[in-house]
């Protein structure tokens, strides 16, 4: 599924915090955005989900302008989300988090929960325990299974990496590796090396515009590093 995001502007009171920002993620490619804390990459991803009312521009799925759309009914046309923070159900077990996502998406004798537990196998041996319990790691592997049992058209993960530790951060590489060609992702990343290993094309943000593009042949680290750097 297509995903094109047009002129879109987002203002807090008398500042604006996203200028005229637009990019696409075609159909079945990674996009990257990336950025310096407060480039805007958060502030976008509200407006994407639904979270936050865009002040002017469109963002179409599939050529339906969703801007409108509350995010339950985005997560119906497609769109599932992986939270920065990973934001699971501590109170709930393992299985009931990923359980809720497939009954409330009609996917539970689709496949979908098997397919998720594949990827993720140490999910399979803690199904019982509690989410809250779980390592940051951990955490993060069920947020994307929670995810993946939507069986999403478009997938945006924010900061996926974060906190994790290096054998974690390869198998989420892998899997979103094993993901592209299948389905639509946009990847917002710090971690540089990880986004450009992924992404068919970089999107990069800085003060709430987009500054820098590139497609995959055409990347050039340094130029990236400059607008990323601390």
């Amino acid at each position: 599924m297509q995903l094109d995001v047009d002129g879109l502007d987002q203002h807090y009171g008398s500042a604006q915090v996203l200028r005229s920002v637009g990019f696409s993620v075609p159909s079945g490619g990674c996009v990257a955005v990336l950025g310096r804390n407060g480039a805007g990459k958060t502030t976008l991803l509200k407006c994407l989900t639904g979270v936050l009312a865009p002040t002017r521009g469109s963002i179409r799925l599939a050529g339906e302008d969703v801007v409108d759309l509350p995010s339950h009914v985005r997560s119906r046309r497609g769109m599932a989300y992986v939270p920065q923070g990973r934001e699971i159900f501590g109170d709930l077990s393992v299985g009931e988090n990923i359980l809720a996502a497939a009954r409330a998406h009609g996917t539970k004798a689709s496949g979908a929960v098997e397919e998720a537990l594949d990827l993720f196998p140490i999910l399979k041996e803690m199904w019982k325990r509690r989410g809250g319990a779980l390592s940051g790691g951990q955490q993060q592997q069920l947020a994307f299974a929670r995810a993946l049992v939507t069986r999403p058209k478009l997938l945006i993960l924010d900061e996926p990496t974060e906190g994790i530790q290096p054998s974690i951060v390869s198998l989420i590489e892998d899997v979103i590796a094993g993901l592209r060609g299948r389905i639509s992702i946009l990847l917002v990343e710090q971690y540089l090396d990880f986004a450009i290993s992924l992404a068919d094309r970089v999107v990069v943000m800085s003060r709430g515009t987009v500054v820098e593009t590139a497609d995959r042949g055409a990347i050039d680290r340094d130029a990236l590093s400059r607008h990323i750097a601390v």
